[in-house]
Order: structure tokens, then sequence, then C-alpha cells
């Protein structure tokens, strides 16, 4: 019979705080019915071990790690026959929620032996892959500054964030866009345009969720012109689902996004890393690409 392999990225959320976490994947597969090998690798190996598992046609590849992980081991699976068994070993793993795969170790090992398979959507801007969002304007410079603070100063995440927000609004301001969506074009101000894979939800009661990752469309949210209060009010009033018109405009029905823009690189966040592209970013959903095993 041949072994699953069990890719764990050894500097993720809990594998890097679990000296252990190998062992415990393996007792937790061998509980559940499922013969593998696991391995500990580095996360820029992910995608370039997936590659290799999809042209040997394996069935299954199980890939540990957080959402940077994952989307590593996407674009390397994307259009291929070979299934992603998912371990949530990351900090927030958003993906993950959003497919209905449980955090627990040996849960997650159940529900992948269960090979319950489903084709789901990725995002790709340019020739890079995302499974969750990208956004332009002050969030990836929000992003910067956190990992720089947490590189100099070891700051914790949460509290590195709190301090990149205070100083955004600092230096709070706008980017000119041409946006092309579909075949529209619209020329736009904005400090914050959001792409997300899929529709995304914004309001209290689950904000940052998604409800299907199987619709085909980006989720193309954009912040109109805002003073820095008017900044901070729209966000306070999206949180309690009280948003006007004027604050984020969602656009609905995209499938290709084109952003223009006069300046020679944009920095651009996916999947909470940030990047810096030259313009023109074109960006379209990738239906029902991913073959992943799935609540």
């Amino acid at each position: 019979m041949v072994r699953v392999p069990v890719l764990i990225n050894r500097r993720g959320g809990a594998a890097s705080a679990d000296p252990d976490i190998g062992k415990k994947a393996a007792e937790a597969f061998k509980a559940a019915g499922i013969d593998v090998d696991v391995e500990l690798i580095e996360g820029d190996q992910c995608d370039v071990r997936c590659r290799a598992a999809a042209e040997r046609d394996d069935a299954l590849v199980v890939v540990g790690g957080g959402d940077g992980t994952i989307a590593a081991a996407a674009s390397a699976l994307i259009g291929t026959k070979t299934k992603l068994g998912i371990l949530p070993l990351g900090t927030l793993n958003h993906f993950a929620r959003d497919l209905g795969i449980p955090t627990d170790l040996a849960e997650a090992a159940k529900l992948i032996a269960s090979n319950k398979e489903r084709l789901v959507d990725v995002a790709q801007l340019n020739d890079r892959i995302f499974i969750n969002n990208s956004a332009i304007g002050l969030y990836p410079l929000m992003v910067l500054d956190r990992d720089l603070q947490r590189k100099r100063l070891g700051r914790s995440k949460r509290l590195a964030m709190i301090v990149a927000s205070v100083r955004m609004l600092a230096r709070f301001g706008h980017q000119r866009l041409t946006l092309t969506m579909n075949e529209d074009k619209e020329l736009i101000d904005t400090p914050l345009l959001f792409v997300g894979n899929n529709d995304y939800r914004i309001d209290l009661g689950a904000p940052g969720q998604r409800e299907s990752l199987e619709d085909g469309q980006l989720c193309v949210m954009v912040m109109r012109k805002k003073t820095r209060r008017g900044f901070v009010a729209a966000g306070i009033r999206a949180l309690l689902n009280r948003a006007r018109e004027d604050d984020m405009e969602r656009i609905d029905g995209v499938e290709r996004l084109r952003v223009s823009s006069r300046r020679v690189a944009v920095p651009v966040s996916l999947d909470g890393e940030v990047v810096s592209i030259a313009p023109p970013l074109d960006y379209r959903i990738r239906k029902r690409a991913l073959r992943v095993i799935a609540g």
C-alpha cells in the first residue's frame, strides 16, 4: 500500500510550538486508519513537494500549516487529480474554517479518512494563487509595519497589528486606481480595495467568513474616498451591519478584474503576505479548480 505524504510546515504556528507535532500527526492518522509518511519541511518547500506528488499522480497529499502554506500547496495542485487534505496548524486558518475542517488534529485526520471530496474555487493575481483575499491600499502597509515590529521588537502579532493600525491612521491616504471589472471600466480614489476568493461577510455576526467557496466570483469591495474620521466610522458601521452606500461598496458578478495605476509598483497583500507588483494587476477566479477533502 502506498503511504500518503503528510507535509507539515515546521515554522507554522502550531508546529513551531510543539516539538512532538509530527508524532501526534502520525498517531492521529493511524487511529483514523490511514498509512502516512509524515515529514516536517520548510514552508518554501511546500509547493515543490506538492507539485512532485501531483506529477506522480498521487491520489492525496496532506499539508499542515497556516493559510500561506495551504495557498502554496493549492498553487501546485490546482487543475490536477491530486486531492489536498488540510491540517489547520496555523494561527488563523481561515480557509480551513470556511471549508468546515476541524482544528483538532484527530478530528481533521478522521475527516481526511472520509475522503469527502469537494471542488472549490481559488483566486489568481497575475501568476500568483491566493485562497483567501488580496488588498491594495492601507492594509498592505499595516501588514508591512506589523511584520517589521515583530522582527525588530519581538512584539506579538496582535500587539504589532494594533500599533500598525494607529500609525496607519496617521499616514492615511488614497490611491488613484483604474478598475476594469469584466468589461466595465471605472476610475476611483480609494484608501482600500479588497478582492476575495468568493463572497466575504463583513457584519458583526461572522466578520471575515465565507458561506461558499464554489460560487465562481471574486468579492470586490471598494472603500470610497474618506477622511480619517470617516474611515473609522465606516469600519464601525460595517461591523454593526449598518453600512451606508458611500462606505464600502460591494461590486457583484466579477470574474475578472484589472487594476491599473500610474505607480511603478503597488504593495499588495495576498493571504496576509505583502508583495510589490508592477501594474497592471490582473485578478481572476479559477472555478472549482482545487480538489480538497472538506466537511
